[in-house]
């Protein structure tokens, strides 16, 4: 039995190691702050300290969803995220498709370079990109685009209005060359004897892909779709708080939960409504990807993550 254990531990050791430092910070960032959630049910005072804060009950979360801020900041987050979800699964599949018809030659790899290169940006260099194009004074969209239209120049920053279209063009160059490489890996997989099968068949090449590639792709759109709407009670902060220059006549449509808490915490000082808030985010984001994978289950019980 020793030698036994020495031997799987001998064959498991070394992996374990390569595993650790990616074990050792789920642990540290996803579950030690979970000690703190009973923040949410104080009324915290630095002086008290943590455990010697006054116990407040629910007055942190009555608070909250009386004031107007709930509400836009969950009808953002969950709306975001949706058109995040739909909009880049089909964005992202229609560059996987694209890419993997050009077959393997080297402009292939200058196109994934150039759709992968975003990526790579922090979102404080794209808040930046994206305010050289819309600044009032020197952006490239009021003085040379609506001079070219004859359009009058446009306040970006203090108009409600464009952001959600910017955020979400802004999100989809960012991700899409990352999120289309798991896509052109499914396709990769798929069996080229099915593909030849279609064209004796006489199908033209659009209808190979809507009804070979299309269709074999289901397994891994279910799985991402799954694993994004696991999140969809969590935006990405960068994307929210940089990229609008966290400029308060933009609130009412940049405005997330994350940002919220964020804002509650450096500005308000209120740690006891910001753990109310990010409580909130995620027993409600635990729910929902329970109740999709449930209704995958049901529908297709192959493809449901558990």
């Amino acid at each position: 039995m020793e030698k036994r254990r020495k031997k799987g531990l001998a064959k498991t050791g070394p992996l374990l190691l390569i595993a650790a430092p990616g074990i050792l910070y789920l642990l540290i960032n996803n579950y030690l702050p979970m000690f703190g959630v009973f923040l949410a049910f104080k009324d915290f005072n630095y002086f008290k300290g943590i455990f010697g804060s006054d116990w407040c009950g629910f007055d942190n979360f009555n608070f909250l969803f009386k004031t107007r801020d709930a509400w836009i900041m969950t009808r953002n987050t969950l709306l975001y995220n949706a058109a995040f979800i739909v909009l880049g699964t089909v964005v992202a599949i229609f560059i996987a498709i694209l890419i993997f018809e050009l077959g393997q030659k080297r402009r292939v790899r200058l196109f994934q370079s150039a759709l992968m290169l975003p990526n790579l940006f922090s979102w404080v260099v794209i808040g930046f990109v994206v305010y050289a194009f819309l600044n009032a004074d020197t952006g490239f969209i009021n003085n040379s685009v609506c001079e070219w239209f004859g359009l009058t120049p446009f306040s970006w920053y203090s108009t409600p209005g464009p952001w959600p279209v910017i955020l979400v063009l802004v999100y989809l160059w960012k991700y899409m060359g990352v999120s289309s490489v798991v896509y052109i890996a499914s396709i990769a997989g798929i069996d080229k004897s099915v593909y030849e099968a279609a064209q004796l068949d006489g199908a033209s090449k659009i209808q190979q892909i809507l009804k070979v590639t299309v269709p074999m792709l289901r397994p891994t759109v279910t799985i991402m779709v799954l694993m994004s709407v696991g999140r969809i009670f969590f935006s990405d902060f960068g994307l929210f708080y940089q990229v609008p220059q966290n400029s308060g006549r933009l609130f009412d449509v940049t405005q997330t939960i994350d940002t919220y808490v964020y804002r509650g915490l450096m500005e308000l000082n209120d740690v006891g409504m910001s753990a109310a808030a990010a409580l909130y985010q995620s027993v409600v984001g635990l729910l929902l990807v329970l109740g999709a994978n449930a209704l995958v289950r049901k529908l297709d019980n192959d493809n449901a993550l558990f």
